[in-house]
């Protein structure tokens, strides 16, 4: 621990030492801050969510679908819940507004996700069989060396939901994975969960999945939905006022 630690500049050990009382809390982020080389604010950032008690809780399938030392390396990956309250929505948002919302704050959201994973597209086209389907988001992950599908839901999970997944994942083992990437893995991100009903749900899959839930600690009034001024309204008025 001591050796660690001294790898760590002062003002990280400051942190740990006002944030935490568990040694083996503490020892969880020396050694996450010098794996990924975090700064202080984004130590403070990751102490203060809870990154300890998320970080590999999610429910999935990963031992049965994954070699090891992969399938563990892979669960690492996986947060639950999701920690998303750098967004400003309210409480009925719906998908369109939380894909929006991620978007807006990418960098956030990338932080969130964790070391590692690189953005490729949003509503990601896929053709099959002469029909299109879009997934919500494409990421490539760099130290896995796969890509990550990850669709939201703002809703209680649903069975199908999981089965609707294993397609997309199927689809981009199909067209876009090439020879020198890992599995395609699957992240279902949804309102709430049950876990019973999780389990029963990937127990017969064969492609690796992870079902998490997100969280937003501060919602706004639905009331407020309306006075809230858009992005064009906001750049209309910044566009009137250089005239």
């Amino acid at each position: 621990m001591q050796q660690l630690v001294a790898q760590i500049p002062w003002g990280h050990n400051s942190v740990l030492l006002e944030k935490l009382s568990d040694p083996a809390d503490a020892l969880f982020y020396v050694q996450k801050t010098i794996e990924n080389n975090w700064s202080r604010a984004v130590l403070t950032h990751q102490i203060e969510s809870g990154l300890h008690l998320r970080e590999g809780k999610a429910i999935d399938n990963f031992e049965a679908t994954l070699p090891k030392p992969e399938s563990d390396l892979a669960r690492q990956v996986l947060r639950d819940p999701y920690n998303f309250d750098f967004l400003a929505l309210t409480e009925r948002h719906n998908e369109r507004e939380l894909e929006d919302g991620l978007m807006d704050q990418l960098t956030k959201f990338l932080l969130e996700l964790g070391a590692g994973f690189a953005f490729v597209g949003r509503q990601y086209k896929l053709n099959v069989d002469g029909d299109e389907y879009s997934i919500d988001l494409l990421f490539y992950h760099l130290k896995l060396h796969c890509y990550v599908v990850i669709e939201l839901k703002v809703d209680k999970f649903k069975p199908e939901y999981a089965g609707k997944l294993n397609f997309y994942i199927s689809a981009v083992d199909s067209q876009v994975r090439t020879e020198a990437d890992g599995p395609t893995l699957g992240i279902l991100i949804c309102k709430s969960k049950s876990d019973i009903k999780v389990e029963y749900s990937l127990r017969d899959i064969t492609k690796p999945i992870g079902v998490s839930e997100y969280q937003i600690t501060e919602t706004l009034p639905d009331n407020l939905r309306s006075s809230l001024p858009t992005i064009e309204q906001i750049e209309a008025e910044f566009g009137d006022a250089e005239d």
